[in-house]
């Protein structure tokens, strides 16, 4: 028997819901089997779906209905309008993380004007922070490193998809950067504090790797670990730039402050108006 695109969404919308789930993901999983943009779906949601797309949605469906996310099935994830590989050895890109690269570019632009600048993204994962900023500006130089030679790899993987010259290193956090000094320095460390783990998504928890998630000292090990590592690492001007858990950004403000005496340091709200960014601009 065959549906139409309409019908076997709504019956694997009813799927997920008794799971739990989200439901929004059967409409994303029927867009990616078909390949259609959004306008193009809701234009042909009485179309008979063939055989051969019908047994691959309900593949991506019963993945979906085991928790495991979507963006780690179809083995990929938008960030900043590029495209980037996700696999189980990454957390998977998150919109906020862009609003941290966009406000970076923006400081960047003003700290720095033209000139080329040497940036480092600590904590790398799949590369999308590093690979976003140097799309976005070329000139600079890049640097990336994170512990996971998996993640690496991925992240080399998503530097040469999008056509980038990044240099990765690995090692433990900003270890393998100290030899050098540094324009700008971004991270988006683990920062979730092992007791909120009853409060998180289990499609996170246990599907994306816990070594990006979880932090010691109530998810603020690795803000003070920099705050205090970074001050011999930076340039003048130089700039700082964290994402935060949207209850840390005082905490972290004051490591930031601490280490760096005269630098300014501002906490940046989000779209959704929550402390998530911390940028530590150094004179």
């Amino acid at each position: 028997m065959t549906e139409t695109i309409l019908e076997s969404v709504q019956r694997a919308e009813k799927l997920l819901y008794a799971r739990g789930l989200e439901t929004k993901t059967a409409e994303l999983a029927m867009r990616a089997v078909t390949g259609k943009s959004q306008a193009t779906y809701l234009a042909s949601l009485r179309e008979q779906l063939s055989h051969e797309l019908c047994e691959q949605f309900w593949d991506h469906i019963k993945e979906l209905l085991t928790g495991k996310p979507l963006q780690y099935i179809l083995g990929e994830e938008s960030f900043y309008g590029y495209s980037f590989e996700v696999n189980e050895h990454v957390l998977i890109p998150r919109p906020e993380t862009e609003e941290l690269v966009y406000y970076a570019l923006e400081r960047a632009n003003r700290l720095f004007g033209n000139r080329p600048i040497r940036v480092a993204d600590i904590g790398t994962g799949s590369g999308a922070i590093a690979v976003a900023f140097k799309k976005e500006r070329p000139s600079a130089l890049v640097t990336a490193t994170d512990f996971s030679e998996e993640a690496l790899q991925v992240a080399e993987r998503n530097a040469r998809r999008n056509k980038v010259e990044i240099t990765f290193l690995q090692g433990d956090m900003e270890e393998p950067l100290v030899q050098n000094t540094w324009d700008i320095i971004l991270s988006n460390p683990p920062y979730i504090a092992e007791f909120e783990k009853t409060e998180m998504s289990a499609t996170v928890f246990e599907y994306e790797p816990s070594s990006a998630l979880f932090a010691e000292e109530e998810g603020l090990y690795f803000y003070r670990r920099l705050s205090e590592r970074l001050s011999s690492m930076m340039n003048h001007p130089s700039l700082i730039g964290f994402e935060i858990g949207y209850q840390q950004g005082e905490t972290v403000q004051r490591f930031l402050q601490q280490a760096f005496p005269e630098a300014k340091v501002d906490i940046v709200k989000d779209i959704n108006k929550k402390d998530r960014m911390i940028f530590c601009e150094i004179r």
